[in-house]
């Protein structure tokens, strides 16, 4: 990949970044924890106990996900820096430029990705 091409990538997985950092923040409240956002959180409820319980493991698996996906923003920024991003991981081919625009932390082509998804054929 060129050198303009992943810039571009880099400022879009940097922005990317930026932006999952603010909801991180913004979902724990700021500065606070985990522990403490889910204290609060269930100091602060006024629904019944199992309307909290289910606020909280939402906030829970919304992080969950967030941080899963700073992961492979690092990853994919990790990847520019060594030069190897835009390459499938699996099988070593092109990404192509239309899917890392659609989704700039894809590690894998579409064929790869998609033999992942499908899992192993049980006969």
């Amino acid at each position: 990949m060129n050198a303009p091409l992943s810039d571009t990538f880099k400022i879009q997985l940097l922005a990317l970044r930026a932006d999952t950092v603010a909801q991180l923040r913004a979902q724990r409240g700021g500065a606070l924890g985990r522990a403490e956002t889910a204290a609060d959180a269930l100091a602060l409820a006024s629904d019944d106990q199992a309307s909290a319980d289910a606020q909280r493991d939402m906030a829970f698996a919304l992080e969950e996900r967030e941080s899963a996906e700073l992961i492979s923003i690092e990853a994919a920024l990790q990847r520019i820096a060594d030069g190897s991003y835009g390459l499938c991981v699996d099988c070593g081919v092109s990404i192509p430029n239309a899917r890392l625009h659609a989704n700039p932390i894809a590690m894998r082509c579409v064929a790869c990705q998609s033999a992942l998804e499908d899992g192993p054929i049980r006969a």
